[in-house]
C-alpha cells in the first residue's frame, strides 16, 4: 500500500475497478473530501494486481488513509472526514 507522502502528509487511496457502480460513488465522496481538507488522493485499479483482486474482490471500493484501511463497500462522508482530520493531527 501506498505510504503517505512528504513525511507525514496525508494520502487517501481508492481501490476499485471499472465498471463498479460502489466505486463510483466513493470516488465522489472522497474528490469532494480530498478537496475541502487539501489532501491528496489516489485509485488503484484491483484488476491490475492479482494480490489485490484476490485480497479486496469482494470487498471493493476500498478505502485507505495513509496506508490503513479504513472502509470498504460504501464510504461515509463523515467518517472519512474524521479520519484525514485525525491523521493531520498526528502530523
Amino acid at each position: 500500500m501506498t505510504q503517505a507522502r512528504r513525511g507525514g502528509d496525508v494520502l487517501i487511496t481508492l481501490l476499485g475497478r471499472p465498471g463498479c457502480h460502489l466505486c463510483d460513488d466513493a470516488r465522489a465522496v472522497i474528490e469532494r473530501v480530498a478537496g475541502e481538507l487539501g489532501v491528496p488522493w489516489e485509485e488503484r485499479d484491483i484488476t491490475l494486481s492479482e494480490e489485490d483482486e484476490r485480497r479486496y474482490r469482494e470487498e471493493i471500493p476500498v478505502t485507505f488513509v495513509n496506508g490503513v484501511q479504513h472502509d470498504f463497500w460504501r464510504v461515509d462522508e463523515n467518517r472519512l472526514r474524521a479520519a484525514v482530520n485525525a491523521a493531520q493531527g498526528s502530523r
